[in-house]
């Protein structure tokens, strides 16, 4: 028997229902049904929640952080991923990451910074207030998605760990755990594991970045990088790390997986940017999904995925032709 588990993280369901389903639930408790009829409410709320699988958040939405372009299905989203520690394919994370044991989780906090240690993972995240934010997502093999995800912002849990002055990078690592991640003991693997990746330290402290917890209102499903994933918007999908274990404030720059593997097609910094080309194809348009191969939805990419406007300074004075 599968028995799922409520990350001691989340927040219960009687902490987030709303008042108008509170109300509606009390009105029809006390109706003539009979208590086998009591007995179905479960089911009856999780319809009204439209099916979606995973545990509630109570968070702020953020509309200055939002776009009102039409969002992916929650079956899009979860169901054509890139994680390698699960597999090549895209389906993979969808059938093999449930292997993955999300609770208890921890994150390991390192190097240029006062508070260093381990931290369980709600106690990196108790102070701070989730928010829903509306980011689009592209990926470098040129297809996207509109995702609403739930999290916090990066800036703020990196501040409260106090990075000294010597803190120039901000390094990320994924679980590494072949047990788990089938992925991970391939023999096919092109990938040093665990995964890096890593941001200057203004990137990550841009009002942008956003470690998620959530998507479309619950808890992250494993496919997608449960129980705590980066997401930077304006860059290349693979820069947003999945599963996060350890967080290190470095003074030299950090080496990240892909770069490692392929400096010429993956570089550090991969902002979006269709006036570079990967070599082996255009990054001028992109395909939103969902749409189906036959009849793909193509429209132009937007330099820094349309965030320029908050992140463009960042990269004053750079050749982004150069800085992949």
């Amino acid at each position: 028997m599968l028995i799922k588990r409520r990350p001691s993280w989340a927040l219960s369901e009687s902490e987030v229902t709303p008042e108008s389903v509170y109300l509606n639930r009390r009105k029809f408790m006390a109706g003539t049904m009979a208590s086998a009829a009591a007995l179905t409410m479960p089911a009856l709320l999780k319809a009204e929640e439209g099916g979606i699988p995973g545990d509630a958040l109570q968070y702020k939405a953020m509309p200055a952080f939002s776009t009102d372009e039409k969002k992916a299905p929650y079956p899009a989203i979860t169901s054509y991923n890139n994680f390698y520690e699960f597999g090549t394919d895209k389906g993979d994370p969808a059938r093999y990451a449930g292997a993955m044991s999300v609770d208890p989780w921890s994150v390991s906090v390192e190097g240029e910074c006062a508070k260093t240690g381990a931290y369980a993972l709600e106690d990196l995240l108790k102070p701070h207030q989730y928010q829903e934010r509306i980011y689009r997502l592209r990926c470098v093999e040129a297809w996207s998605m509109v995702i609403p995800w739930v999290g916090v912002p990066l800036a703020e849990v990196l501040a409260s760990l106090e990075p000294t002055s010597k803190a120039k990078y901000v390094y990320f690592e994924t679980l590494h755990d072949p047990d788990q991640m089938r992925g991970q003991r391939s023999m096919f693997s092109v990938i040093d594991w665990p995964y890096r990746e890593g941001l200057r330290m203004d990137e990550a402290m841009n009002e942008l970045s956003f470690l998620a917890i959530g998507l479309y209102g619950k808890t992250l499903p494993n496919q997608n990088g449960a129980p705590i994933r980066l997401v930077v918007p304006w860059k290349y999908g693979f820069k947003s790390i999945k599963s996060i274990v350890r967080i290190r404030f470095m003074e030299e720059r950090p080496k990240t997986s892909w770069e490692m593997i392929a400096p010429e097609e993956y570089g550090f910094y991969a902002n979006v940017n269709p006036e570079v080309d990967h070599p082996r194809w255009s990054q001028k348009r992109e395909r939103r999904l969902p749409s189906g191969l036959l009849s793909p939805n193509w429209i132009e990419t937007v330099k820094f995925n349309g965030y320029g406007e908050q992140v463009a300074h960042l990269y004053k004075g750079m050749d982004l032709s150069r800085y992949y």
